[in-house]
């Protein structure tokens, strides 16, 4: 059964960037290859893809998908790709990336509409869609990958306030350095 997961790697305490929107603390952490060849096994099972504007520029910046699209491939495969943004956003030629302005409740029936059969839809980031989308009633699960990283500010992995009422741990483990938590969200609690 399809589910949309909020799969992101966060700080102990709960960042998922940096005060730059950097990712490197993630990358600076020995054995970080290692959860994501784990991670490879998430993605198999994710057909769809949907991120926010500024996780994307960051990713088309860092890793030069408007130069070189087959990047983009080598990433992401052929899976559509919702960015949701207030501003038009350049996308990578011929790659099937689709800015979007709306609401989540308005653009989640096309997207829907759109996700392969039987595949999860992947909420990449930010935590602030992750947030829009556990407001409409349409997050079911979060999966949240904690290195072993303090940050002194910077982006939060969910912008919300929710409760343990609409929460329930369903799994724990360790993946080299780092704690990966499922949690399942609860809904109309």
């Amino acid at each position: 059964m399809m589910a949309i997961i909020y799969n992101t790697s966060s700080t102990l305490n709960g960042f998922i960037a940096d005060k730059d929107n950097s990712l490197q603390w993630l990358f600076d952490v020995p054995g970080s290859d290692g959860a994501s060849e784990d991670f490879g096994n998430f993605l198999s099972k994710a057909g769809t893809i949907v991120m926010g504007s500024t996780t994307y520029e960051w990713l088309l910046k860092d890793l030069d998908f408007i130069s070189d699209p087959h990047k983009w491939t080598d990433v992401y495969g052929d899976r559509p790709t919702w960015v949701f943004s207030s501003r038009n956003l350049e996308t990578p030629e011929g790659k099937p990336v689709k800015v979007v302005n709306g609401d989540v409740a308005d653009v989640l029936p096309a997207i829907l509409e759109e996700s392969p059969e039987n595949t999860d839809i992947w909420i990449v980031g930010g935590g602030d869609l992750a947030g829009q989308f556990f407001d409409a009633g349409a997050l079911d699960r979060i999966i949240l990958t904690m290195a072993p990283v303090f940050l002194d500010e910077g982006q939060p992995a969910m912008p919300r306030r929710i409760e343990s009422n609409r929460l329930r741990t369903v799994n724990v483990r360790e993946v080299g350095q780092f704690t990966e938590i499922t949690l399942e969200t609860i809904k109309g609690a």
